[in-house]
This record gives structure tokens, sequence and C-alpha cells, in this order.
């Protein structure tokens, strides 16, 4: 039986033509499934003639039975596909070296195209190397462009010679906020047939936090580059029926608790119940309490709590913002009419959905938090916070020994420039300020990320925390490295507005730029006076930023421990100057007067905040900000670019013709055993694409360090690991060269080491790679539970398969990482139930040879043989989950299989 039919939408006076659910919805009750199924459910009718889809996978869709989950494959076509340029680069890198292929093979190069709308957002470029001053935005951009400009000219050149491909251009925003406030349709129109098809807005991206669109109920996620660009040339999306959570909200926020507040809360309390791999659906009568900038700073922590995705419905909420948000009339109210059409449309006569499993969080309960030191779902209550950092430092010193001076120094309250030790290695003179910095010290505080910079309420709050602390004579601390880097233009016009970028300034929180800056680790260097006394007096410093990830070495190499906070408690904290001061019983400072300020003091009430947002964000001010969206600045547009149609990759350290595709035939090679393998990499759990594939700094005496060196490169212009994601060569010497990684192959050390077998020879991670390939070894990774949290980040596959790594034994995987992994022909492999490395005796000095896989295959033998030749065998889950996996394995990857495709054609 066919289900695909379609109906006609009259909407002011237009014909559109939408998917029919009656044919489906008579057979089953459609009002018991998920707002994200029903979602599902349109897509596959939709694609019902399609060799992907047919009838059997709709009806499994829609039978919906909770109690009898069924892992069925459903394949999802995504309307649109959106980039970052971290990801986005080595993304339209293999969509060039493609070109090259196909044309290498005999085919049409042009045809290599995106058949779907493509946006990359430049936002994870811009640096903070200028802070705390009048002109650090222009000075930042300035070395921006100059450190950048070979990747943005190659960018440039992929919009003029590709279809379907838009770049917005530096300084605009953060891609989650460009797309939440400008990019997000809603509902998806196509011109089809002569008519115009409208379809719910869909979308995968190349960032994990592509989620934060599901706070305006549009449906997507993060993939790793290698799945974004299989998306674009129109392969589906495959995936097990995914089961559904749904949290059910009650209550409101009380006084004084913010969305982020609110946010750590759920985080914590999802990793904790196991999301993984699920989809997490927000219903309940607290939803008519949060706005859609509410919803999606839920949204958006999706990948801190593990879940493929959380997403609200549409409802009036969603339509007042795309009305704040200055969006056209006719499509707003296409948009209701269209949800109310499809069953996708929320208010307080729809009944609630079947889930499989249900939490519940009462918004009166949440209280003021914070999360760290290195993990997001590591929520503490802000009135523990301190003593909590004093826990943790504790149990990160075993047994440490202070000197007298030492002692001396901490009695005395050092850290004031009342009380200054010169001759101590904690001495600092900065910016006319002396001062003896602290274990605790806050060196950076940072209000930036994607995550609450789309969120007017918290930006709004921290302007009138800094406009009352600065109105009572309260600075930062002359040690705080303070920055603000909104997610779009609007945000510094409506705290202009307002009057309170002045106080923010005064605090030292100039604008930086617009884009991802501390979170992704591009918070820049610390002046050389603060690193000079960190490391000298071998001392635990921290941040504090309104991020969503503080993940071991990913902030800043020098600085140990992480939280982040609301925008509010970010500038509170950069008075105080020390994670160990309690800052809810402790003043943050003094008066110009002489008396102490408290938190609560300059806190602002509910009522200021909202008043200030409903005087100065405004849909004009949205309209003006973005109406030359894709109009670049003078640097951009002064970039020259061949137009070519297959690039002519030019000499270059940032853009590198990959190897990927280089010696790949039209058939793909038979999948044979991996034999007498070597152990490279063996970590414990919660190893994060962060470790595997740093996006920070990079070291002067690393192997990507050494290579760009010798390419006459100064180590002032290494730029970092995510800028260079188009240049294989400082990637996969990247892999494994995260500062906080420690391989257990290699005790006592962290970072990029390991020990070479069997010669037992210790040396980098990466040079034991090229000697296993040189000698013909085939190279594996062990891991723990969770492997592979994180970013959506594509070189944390394309890196370990350069290095010569078949397959990773794991306790279990993130999905987007064992996707990656599939998607570079790289083995996932999971131990069976109570087994682990530790309980099989696993050294990682032993050879590991794992028998050939089959397709409907669920386990394989893996042998490990000691170098006395004792063996032990073991059977793993094979974590191939789906067919379409199957396929892109064996083809080598995903790519592969694409151009072999478009070969046939």
């Amino acid at each position: 039986m066919t289900y695909k039919s379609f109906s006609q939408l009259d909407v002011n006076g237009k014909n559109f033509k939408a998917v029919n659910f009656d044919s489906i919805g008579s057979k089953y009750a459609l009002d018991r499934l998920p707002f994200c199924i029903k979602i599902l459910l349109e897509n596959l009718i939709r694609h019902e003639d399609e060799e992907f889809v047919n009838s059997n996978d709709i009806e499994q869709v829609a039978k919906w039975d909770t109690d009898n989950h069924v892992d069925h494959e459903v394949s999802f076509v995504p309307a649109r596909v959106i980039l970052q340029d971290f990801t986005g680069v080595p993304a339209i890198v293999d969509l060039a070296a493609m070109r090259d292929a196909v044309n290498r093979l005999g085919g049409d190069a042009q045809a290599i195209n995106p058949l779907n709308p493509v946006e990359l957002v430049i936002d994870h470029s811009v640096m903070v190397d200028h802070f705390a001053e009048d002109d650090a935005l222009e000075k930042n951009t300035d070395i921006e462009i100059q450190r950048n400009r070979e990747r943005y000219q190659f960018l440039k050149w992929g919009q003029s010679s590709f279809d379907n491909f838009k770049v917005v251009p530096p300084g605009r925003g953060i891609v989650h906020q460009v797309n939440l406030e400008y990019l997000a349709r809603c509902a998806f129109t196509k011109e089809q047939d002569g008519e115009t098809l409208v379809y719910p807005d869909t979308l995968v991206g190349t960032d994990s936090h592509t989620t934060m669109i599901n706070g305006l109920g549009v449906l997507g996620w993060g993939v790793g580059g290698i799945e974004a660009e299989a998306a674009m040339l129109g392969q589906p999306v495959t995936m097990l029926l995914p089961k559904v959570v749904g949290f059910r909200l009650s209550g409101k926020l009380p006084a004084g608790v913010t969305a982020t507040d609110m946010v750590l809360t759920i985080t914590q309390q999802l990793r904790e119940h196991g999301v993984v791999g699920k989809f997490v659906e927000f219903y309940g009568p607290g939803l008519k309490h949060l706005t859609t900038a509410d919803r999606a700073t839920i949204a958006n922590m999706a990948p801190e709590y593990g879940a493929t995705c959380g997403i609200f419905p549409i409802d009036d909420v969603a339509l007042d913002y795309l009305r704040l948000t200055g969006r056209d009339e006719d499509q707003i109210a296409l948009v209701e009419k269209y949800a109310k059409f499809s069953h996708l449309w929320h208010d307080d006569h729809s009944k609630d959905a079947q889930y499989h499993e249900t939490l519940e969080l009462n918004l009166d309960d949440v209280v003021p938090s914070l999360a760290g030191p290195k993990r997001p779902q590591d929520r503490i209550a802000l009135d523990n916070a301190a003593e909590a950092f004093k826990e943790w430092h504790r149990s990160q010193i075993d047994v440490k020994v202070l000197d007298e001076e030492t002692d001396l120094i901490a009695e005395a309250g050092l850290g004031t420039t009342d009380e200054v030790d010169e001759e101590h290695d904690s001495f600092v003179e900065f910016r006319g300020s002396k001062f003896n910095l602290e274990d605790g010290a806050i060196v950076i505080a940072a209000i930036t990320s994607c995550t609450n910079t789309s969120n007017p309420s918290v930006l709004v709050g921290a302007g009138l925390l800094a406009k009352k602390a600065a109105e009572r004579g309260l600075t930062r601390k002359p040690w705080v490295k303070t920055s603000l880097a909104p997610g779009s233009q609007v945000v510094t016009q409506y705290l202009e507005d307002a009057g309170l970028m002045d106080p923010l300034e005064a605090l030292g929180f100039n604008l930086v730029g617009y884009g991802c800056t501390t979170c992704i680790g591009n918070s820049g260097p610390l002046p050389d006076s603060i690193t000079d006394a960190i490391r000298k007096a071998k001392l635990t410093v921290t941040s504090v930023l309104s991020g969503n990830r503080n993940f071991e070495g990913r902030i800043h190499p020098d600085v140990a421990a992480n939280y982040l906070a609301s925008p509010p408690l970010v500038v509170a904290y950069a008075l105080a100057g020390n994670m160990n001061v309690d800052i809810t019983k402790e003043p943050l400072g003094k008066a110009s007067d002489g008396s102490p300020v408290y938190l609560k003091d300059i806190w602002p009430t509910e009522d200021e905040i909202q008043q200030y947002i409903a005087e100065n964000v405004t849909g004009d001010l949205f309209k003006e900000k973005y109406a030359d969206v894709f109009k670049g600045s003078g640097e951009w547009n002064e970039l020259q670019v061949s137009k070519t149609s297959v690039y002519d990759w030019p000499e270059s350290t940032y853009i590198k013709h990959p190897p990927f595709f280089e010696v790949m035939g039209k058939e793909p090679e038979a999948l044979t055993a991996i034999e007498n393998a070597r152990c490279l990499v063996k970590v414990g759990d919660s190893i994060t694409t962060d470790h595997i594939s740093p996006a920070g700094a990079i070291a002067e005496d690393s192997p990507a360090g050494e290579y760009l060196q010798a390419q006459g490169v100064e180590p002032k212009d290494f730029n970092s690991y995510g800028s260079r994601r188009g240049n294989h060569e400082v990637m996969m010497r990247g892999t494994f060269a995260n500062v906080r990684l420690q391989n257990q192959l290699a005790p006592g050390t962290r970072g990029s080491a390991t020990t070479h077998f069997p010669s037992g020879d210790s040396m980098s991670i990466f040079h034991a790679a090229m000697r296993y390939k040189d000698d013909g070894v085939p190279a594996i990774v062990i891991g723990g539970k969770e492997y592979g949290t994180g970013s959506s980040r594509d070189w944390a596959a394309k890196g370990p398969s350069l290095m010569g790594v078949k397959a990773v034994l794991a306790e279990s995987y993130e999905r987007i990482h064992r996707s990656n992994l599939i998607g570079m022909g790289i083995l996932p492999l999971q131990f069976k139930s109570g087994d682990s490395a530790s309980s099989l005796g696993l050294k990682g000095n032993e050879s590991f040879s794992i028998n050939a896989v089959e397709r409907g295959q669920t386990e394989v033998e893996v042998k490990a043989t000691s170098d006395d030749g004792e063996t032990t065998s073991f059977m793993m889950d094979i974590r191939i989950d789906t067919s379409n996996e199957f396929t892109y394995f064996e083809n080598g990857g995903i790519l592969h299989y694409v151009i072999r495709e478009y070969l046939k054609k």
C-alpha cells in the first residue's frame, strides 16, 4: 500500500502542496506520536517512492509501540545542511577532492554539488588576542583575516563554484544564533513540478550544537562533516527508529534563577538518566513560561546530556519569536497553518504523546548553579561552588607539601594589590597592577558561546549587574581576562540601546568579536606575566564562561578547572576573582566608600530585565542587522579567488589536497580480517573528541608544530588546530595530541605519548603510527565508556584513519563519533556487557587479530596475543547499526560510496 498523497493549502491567497496524513491517520492514531516522530513520519511519506523508503518503514513509525520497541532502520532526508567554518572547511575540501577523484575516474566533476541548500557561517576563527580594550574588536578582526586569509579564499571559491552553497562572512555571528534568528524557516518550501511544496524545516549540521534550533520546533542535530557531506550530496541519514524520552516541565523559574541554571539542572538530570542516541522531547505546563530563547538554551545542550536532539513543539511562543526576530508575516502565517494541518501544532488542548520513558522537573525547584570543573553535567549549586572547588583541588594533589613561604602567602591573603611579595614565583606585574596570583584564581571570565548569547534575559541581566557594580565602584580583578563575544550583531545593538555596553566595558567586558571564542578553545593567549606565574608557581587556575563545553584542555592549556555559568555570574566572578570565594556569602569587592558589596546587592530583578528587553529588543532591530547578512566587510570582499570548477590547490599550509580518494578504484575491495594489529592508544572513560582531535593551540614542540616550522611557519602564526582542519598533514599530527590526554600505554605522561610495540620505544603517538604504517602493521585504539563524547568532529575519525587505525574497541560510544568512524572505514567494536579491557586483562601491548565482518553480522571474535604467545579470545559487538552504514563501511567510507554512485550515473 502507498501512503503518499498530497493536499492543497491556501495561505494568504498562495497555494501550497503538503503531505496528507489521512491515509495513514485513518489506520493509526497519530495523536499518540511525539512531535519529533511526526516529523520523521512526514519525511518518510514524502520520500516513499525513492529506493530507501517503503511502506513498511512508514508503518513501523506510525505504529509507535513504546511497549514493544522495534529497532527498525529509517531514513531521514534533511531539508538543508548548516556548517561552521572549523568543520565546514574540511567538508568543502572533501567536495573539492571528490571533484578531482570523479575527474580522474572519467566522470563529470561538476556533477559534485550540494543538492539541497547549504549555509556556512564563519564563526569559529576569531580569537581573543586583545581584550579589555576599546578597539579589541578591530584588532582581533584584523588578526583573524591575516591568519585565515587562505581558508577564507578557499571558502569564497567554494561559494562561487558549488551550487546551493552560501557563506555568511566573518563578523556576523555564531552559526546557531544566526540559524535561530534568521536562517530557520520552520516551514520549508521548494518548487517542484510547477507547484510549491511545503514541509517541515529540518536539517543536519557539522556542529553538535545544531540542536539549538530544536527550541524553535525545527528538527535537526549535529553530524560529522563526513555524514553532512553525504547529506549534501543526496544521501539520506540512516538510523534506527529512535527511542523518545518525554521530559515534562512544570512550574516557573523562581526570581534570581536564570535559564542557564535551568539548563545545567536538566543536563545533569538527563545525563544521569542516560539518553545517548535517544530523542528528548519537552512538554508540559511549564512550556508556556519559557521563551523560545529559553527553549533554545535547553535544546543547545543536547550533546551535553547525550541526546540526539532536545526538541520543543511549534506553538504560539514560536510564532511570537518569529515576529520578534523580524520574519515575514506571510511566512509566519504559513508556519501556523502548515503546523496545524500536519498535526505539528501544540496548544493547551494537545494530548500528551506516548514516550518510551518520562522524566519531570518542577522549574520552581531550580537553584543558581555552575557546572564544572571539567564536564557540563557536573552541576554544582552556587552556594556550594567554593567548597566544591576546594574539594576538587585537594583531590588533584594527593599530598601537597607547602613550603613556609607559600604558607605565609596563603595566610596573608595575597592576591590583592595591598600585600605583594615580589620575590615569589606567583608575583605578577600587569597593566599597572602588582599582585600575587593564587590557586583558584579566575584568569578567564568570558561571556561567550551560542548557548546563552541568544538569550536576551541573561545578557541584559549581565549588563544590569555590570551597571550596578560599576555604579558602586567595583572593578574586575586585574588578573582576569574578560571578554564579550556575542552570537550576533543584534546583541551588541540592544545592549548599546539599553545603555548597558558602557558598564560592561568599564568592567573589561569589551566586545572582542562575533563568534565562538573561549568555548571552542579560542580564548587566545593569557598575558605573558600571568602565564609565567602559573607555570613557575605551579598554580591551579580557573575560568568561568557562559558556554556549553568545559572539557579538559579545551578552554586553555594552562587552565585546569573550568566552570560553566550564566552571563551575570560570569561578571560576578570577574569581580570576585577566585573560585575559593563563596560569592553567595562573601563580598565581591569594596564600593567606592569602602563598604563591602555582595552579589545580592547588585543582582537585577526580573521586572528590571523584562522592562529593558521590552524597550530595546525589537523586530526592526533584527531586520536591520540581517538585511545584508551574506555581504561581508571590505577585507572579505577584496579576497581574490579563482573561477575554476576544479580547485587548483595552490601552495598553502591551511588547505591541502587530502589523500582519501587517491588510490580508490571504481569498485570497493573485499573486506578482510585485521591481523596482528598493535594498540596505538589505550584510554579510560569519557574520552572526548577534543582528546582525540583538539581544536585549540598547537604546541611548538608537538609533531604538528614541528611540521609547521619545517614549512616556514613561525610559532606566532600557528593559529589553532581548528583553523588548520583543511590540512591533513597538520591534523593527523594533532590526532591524540590534547595536552590533557592520558594514554595508558605511556604511564606518567600527558599528551601525545605512547609506547611502540614490540620494541618498547617511547615516542609521540604520531611517530608510532607512522612507524607501524611503514612496517605494514595495522593499528587499533582501546577505550572505555562514552568514547567520542562532545563535538561532532570529523577529524576525530579522519585523523585515526590516516594514522592507520582500523578498529576501535570501546565499552560504549557517543552517537556522532561512532557514525564518523564508520564514515571513514574504521570498525567500531563494543565490549560485551560486563566486559572491558580491564576485566579481560588487556594491557595494550598484545597483538590483536579481528576476523573479517560480513553484512548482517552482529558480533566478531577478537584475539589478543601477548609477546609470550598467550592468547585471550573474546567476542565483541559490531556497532555498524544499519544496512546503509555497512554499505558505507565496505566502501571504505561514505564519500567513497558517493563517488562510486556518481560514476554509475
